[in-house]
């Protein structure tokens, strides 16, 4: 049997799968660590909890797994920057990819680049979460900071220092940064010319499933690990867990719900959409591409939902089962911290409208769920204007929890459901690409393959699904209506 190892390098902590040849997951482990609000808006990590998180993984990892470990690969979360000074010491925390500080130093890069230039090039518009305005940000708020850098590292890639020596990347990763040329798969000279941001502080790039370095001797004894373990250059967590679930090919579409919502595209060449409603990045398979919409509360609003009436989670889903499809006339703008696609907007705010009498809790949940989906199908029509066709969804993460999740998704998206047997999400990814760059496979598509699906999908309702594409479009007209009214709110709120 041959074992290659996925470690994910997360937001609330490091998850860990080992895979062997057949897809099956034969051991896993989780280590958590802190999250940092040290101001509003504000958003950081120490590198150093990371790495202790990661070689507590892969030691209890090397325990478990009765065959030696082939490869490693690399994924997490996306965006973030940490900076480094030539020792390679950490400079100051991380900042991570929902920290908001950074709405100046954006605008600031529209002005530089012009934003359809922007666009045109890395694929995306300047957004607070991305790793350029974090650059920006230190150079103009902490310059005793900004004069001691040497190299600005994505957080997966600390971890990959840390374990190899190496400063590396990979274009998945790197196509969140800003900095990247998203046609070129390279650092965009005039982007860092432009934001006079020298090329030598960012490390060479590479496609996912090919190796960049070996675990060091030192860090394989401490851990307990073989020596010379290939590390696979790894992907930014979306495109992995597109790996992992076999999202490699034009017509199928990923839809994830945790707490934020992620709907994932492949795409075979680069397709921007200039106006920034959705993000284009590279994928994992080298030289192909995906497209990715964003909602930033999806589960996190039922989450909240359920915080704040008191009420659990099959409690309330089972009440929404007792509910027709429109929930009788009442629709949710699940815009609760803000909206990332296709608004852009850290100031919309969520609504319930249509409130009447007759409305129960169940409705509101019901209406919750539906406009939690909205808000991907949003994404999903501007998807479809830019050539996505697709044939079926993948439902994964809480979304495919229940089957009125997964029946919801079929019918707001009008589209049949499927999903994987293993729902390990972007560290069985990783594990994938681990094995690729060990030789266990030739190729991420063969890689892939390894990915079973769950027998039979659910279809679409084609009575619901007329409900939902006319109930959709007064969804989609209330933000247009309403904006002002919740910038309004903010400054209200603010004063």
């Amino acid at each position: 049997m041959t074992v290659a190892v996925g470690v994910d390098v997360g937001t609330t902590g490091a998850r860990g799968v080992a895979v062997d040849e057949a897809g099956e997951v034969v051991a896993g482990a989780t280590s958590t660590y802190e999250l940092r609000t040290p101001k509003p808006l504000w958003a950081e990590q120490d590198p150093a909890d990371w790495w202790r998180a990661v070689q507590i993984v892969l030691g209890r990892l090397a325990g478990e797994v009765g065959e030696p470990i082939a490869g490693l690969g690399l994924t997490g979360q996306m965006h973030g920057s940490v900076f480094l000074d030539s020792a390679g010491a950490v400079i100051r925390p991380a900042l991570l990819w929902n920290d908001q500080r950074t709405a100046r130093q954006c605008s600031e890069i529209s002005e530089r680049v012009g934003a359809e230039r922007l666009a045109r090039i890395t694929g995306n518009p300047a957004l607070t979460g991305f790793q350029a305005p974090k650059v920006l940000w230190l150079r103009e708020e902490e310059p005793e900071h900004y004069a001691r850098v040497a190299h600005v590292l994505l957080p997966k890639d600390y971890v990959r220092l840390r374990l190899t020596g190496e400063l590396a990347t990979d274009a998945s990763d790197a196509a969140g940064t800003l900095f990247l040329g998203l046609r070129e798969r390279r650092w965009s000279s005039t982007i860092l010319d432009a934001l006079e941001v020298p090329a030598e502080w960012l490390p060479e790039v590479y496609e996912s499933p090919e190796p960049t370095g070996v675990i060091s001797a030192e860090v394989a004894s401490a851990i307990g690990l073989p020596r010379g373990i290939p590390v696979a250059a790894g992907g930014g967590d979306n495109a992995a867990a597109a790996i992992g679930t076999a999202i490699v090919r034009d017509g199928v579409v990923s839809s994830s719900i945790g707490t934020s919502g992620v709907l994932f595209a492949h795409t075979d060449t680069a397709s921007t959409d200039l106006t920034g409603r959705i993000h284009a990045f590279c994928h994992a398979v080298p030289s192909k591409y995906c497209l990715l919409g964003v909602t930033l509360s999806a589960g996190g609003s039922l989450r909240w939902w359920r915080d704040t009436i008191g009420v659990d989670y099959d409690t309330l889903i089972g009440e929404a089962e007792s509910v027709g499809p429109g929930a009788e006339g009442l629709i949710f703008l699940p815009y609760l911290t803000g909206e990332r696609t296709p608004h852009l907007d850290p100031e919309a705010r969520g609504v319930f409208f249509g409130l009447t009498a007759r409305h129960s809790r169940a409705h509101m949940t019901r209406a919750l769920l539906e406009g939690v989906l909205f808000s991907l199908r949003d994404a999903l029509e501007t998807m479809r204007e830019l050539g996505v066709r697709p044939s079926m969804v993948v439902a994964t993460g809480g979304g495919s929890s229940s089957s009125l999740w997964r029946q919801l998704q079929a019918d707001v998206y009008s589209t049949a459901v499927g999903q994987t047997v293993i729902q390990e999400g972007a560290a069985y990814g990783a594990a994938l690409l681990g094995h690729v760059a060990a030789g266990t496979f030739a190729s991420v598509e063969e890689a892939v393959r390894a990915v079973r699906m769950v027998e039979g999908v659910t279809e679409p309702d084609l009575r619901a699904a007329g409900v939902y594409d006319a109930t959709f479009e007064i969804y989609r007209s209330l933000y247009a209506r309403t904006e002002d009214l919740m910038h309004g709110l903010t400054a209200l709120a603010a004063s």
